[in-house]
């Protein structure tokens, strides 16, 4: 990966970064763009099904991301943003890949050619990429002072057949470390936030909120960084309003490490005002 010239990626940015996760997104193509990386979305994208469809609706599940994959040009990786949508996406190309079948129903069905080389990869993939090709080398201590705990949830975790797949177990810690910040140990990076569950029993996803949040105050921690947008959605609604945490995504703590985000508006989407922390310590004017 070459630092000083400009690629395309293709980009599918799911449902909840284009709409409650706006600032995720906004902070993302921001971060891509200053490393001359332009996200270019999918044309006429539509939802991937996430954990709705797959569990009630077999057939629905199936061809959902079939027509995203349809959409991608060759030649190009596909990147998801959003760590459910990845795992929609890169299992159906995998099942594609091994069932002549299916690939038949979806020629068919798209009348496109299946395109066996199309590179799946997460935000975290590219991320890890641009670490080793030394992106990031000058931007050393740009978050110092920071107490941060980072928070994966349930993103770690993948099905069986994609075990030898990479994790990026640790990535934030490295990052955030290198960025200047101080990464606290905690127990709760990996404890899931009750995804959709937030949805039809929000009794169970407050109860597991507020267990990650009190695992964050214990710590000492100033705030949460999230790898998901659904995360971070769920540790802002069910968690005590006003809460005393400020959560981001980890794309804005990326941006604000290159000095940018203070006027860009992400801030005040978040229920918990995150602004007096960055002002405190002196991130933003």
């Amino acid at each position: 990966m070459n630092t000083s010239q400009s690629f395309d990626i293709s980009y599918f940015p799911g449902c909840s970064m284009a709409t409650t996760a706006l600032e995720n997104n906004r902070s993302l193509h921001t971060f891509c763009g200053q490393h001359n990386i332009k996200l270019v979305e999918l044309p006429d994208w539509n939802c991937c099904g996430s954990s709705s469809a797959h569990s009630i609706n077999h057939h629905l599940a199936k061809w959902l991301p079939t027509r995203n994959l349809s959409l991608a040009p060759p030649g190009r990786p596909l990147m998801a943003a959003c760590p459910s949508c990845y795992l929609r996406l890169k299992l159906t190309h995998m099942e594609l890949s091994q069932n002549s079948a299916f690939r038949e129903q979806y020629e068919r069905k798209w009348g496109r050619s299946f395109d066996p080389d199309l590179r799946i990869i997460p935000f975290f993939e590219l991320l890890s990429d641009m670490a080793d090709a030394g992106y990031f080398s000058d931007q050393k201590g740009r978050l110092k002072g920071l107490k941060v705990v980072p928070y994966y949830g349930c993103m770690l975790s993948r099905p069986p057949v994609m075990r030898h797949e990479k994790n990026f177990h640790g990535l934030m810690e490295k990052m955030l470390s290198i960025m200047g910040a101080e990464v606290l140990h905690w127990n709760h990076s990996a404890r899931c936030c009750g995804t959709y569950l937030s949805v039809t029993r929000a009794d169970i996803a407050t109860r597991s909120v507020a267990k990650i949040l009190d695992g964050a105050e214990a710590a000492r921690a100033e705030c949460i960084v999230t790898a998901c947008a659904m995360c971070h959605m769920n540790l802002e609604i069910r968690s005590k309003l006003p809460g005393k945490t400020p959560i981001f995504h980890f794309s804005e703590l990326l941006s604000l490490s290159m000095g940018i985000g203070s006027g860009m508006g992400w801030f005040r989407r978040h229920l918990t005002d995150p602004r007096p922390l960055l002002r405190a310590r002196r991130l933003i004017a």
